[in-house]
């Protein structure tokens, strides 16, 4: 059983989804998923925004369970909750002197903790579990479609916004300088991430999106250096990891979810230590060189 996947591939790669609809949907969540979250994630991870990142994956948190006790949509409490965090952090930042970081903990720390004693009043700490760590084995059609709709959008603004982002994360001054609005663009970025967040939760859980969002860019960013490339990259790692992970979640019985987002953790960890390796050897045979002249 351990070799299965080695022996028997047909049954440990192939068969688990394409003889199982739930898990075709789910692996089409999946890599939904990957494709909106990898994009913008480059940006995050080279704009310095992982933290900020984070933030807004709990802090969509106020929202679901807020629409959670009313009985309305969590999908748009989430979109509420996305839209204050993002407005709150641009307002902090405008009218605070304290650091990025420790504005956006404030909020961070003020949205989950609300989360809390909200579900916590109406008794559904089993659905904050849910929401937090997902259930991509019960997407249905109508989550498929806002996944297949925000990676559209998220494809969309990458091309549109690219010069902007580029100049904006690089040299902001040559940014204003060419006509173009660094903090607009900033804002643009923040609901896109929000965006990310808010349609992931479904299937990967706003905690564990988080993962999507960060891991397999910050993978590619070890391994290229045109931005580009990064994405490109970002989305093949997240991709592999996603499917990867689904299926070690099915033959081991594993909370879906949870595996790939671990999955890419573990890709990461395989790179940096590849990059690491890579530099030593870098450095030696450099020195070598040098001796030998």
């Amino acid at each position: 059983m351990a070799v299965q996947w080695l022996l028997d591939p047909w049954n440990w790669w192939i068969a688990p989804i394409s003889g199982n609809s739930f898990m075709l949907e789910a692996l089409t969540a999946a890599l939904l998923t990957v494709l909106c979250t990898s994009i913008v994630g480059t940006w995050a991870i080279l704009r310095g925004l992982s933290f900020l990142g984070d933030a807004l994956a709990h802090g969509v948190l106020p929202g679901i369970a807020i629409a959670w006790v009313l009985g309305a949509s969590t999908t748009l409490g989430a979109v509420i909750a996305a839209l204050a965090m993002v407005g709150g952090v641009n307002l902090i930042r405008s009218a605070s002197p304290l650091p990025d970081d420790a504005s956006i903990g404030v909020l961070f720390v003020g949205f989950l903790a609300l989360a809390v004693v909200v579900m916590s009043s109406a008794g559904g700490f089993g659905d904050l579990n849910r929401f937090l760590f997902g259930s991509i084995s019960a997407v249905d059609s109508a989550g498929i479609a806002r996944l297949g709709a925000a990676a559209a959008v998220s494809v969309i603004a990458a091309v549109v916004l690219h010069r902007a982002l580029i100049m904006g994360t690089f040299d902001p001054t040559q940014a204003r300088m060419a006509g173009f609005r660094p903090a607009l663009t900033h804002f643009a970025l923040l609901v896109l991430i929000a965006l990310s967040i808010v349609v992931s939760f479904e299937t990967v859980g706003s905690l564990l999106v988080f993962a999507f969002l960060i891991a397999p860019p910050a993978t590619a960013a070890l391994l290229a250096h045109r931005v580009v490339t990064i994405m490109g990259l970002a989305v093949t790692i997240g991709s592999c990891s996603a499917y990867l992970g689904l299926l070690i979640s099915y033959h081991h019985r594993t909370a879906a979810g949870a595996t790939m987002a671990l999955v890419t953790v573990i890709v990461f960890a395989v790179a940096l230590l590849a990059r690491s390796l890579h530099d030593i050897w870098t450095r030696q045979m450099t020195a070598r060189a040098d001796q030998a002249a």
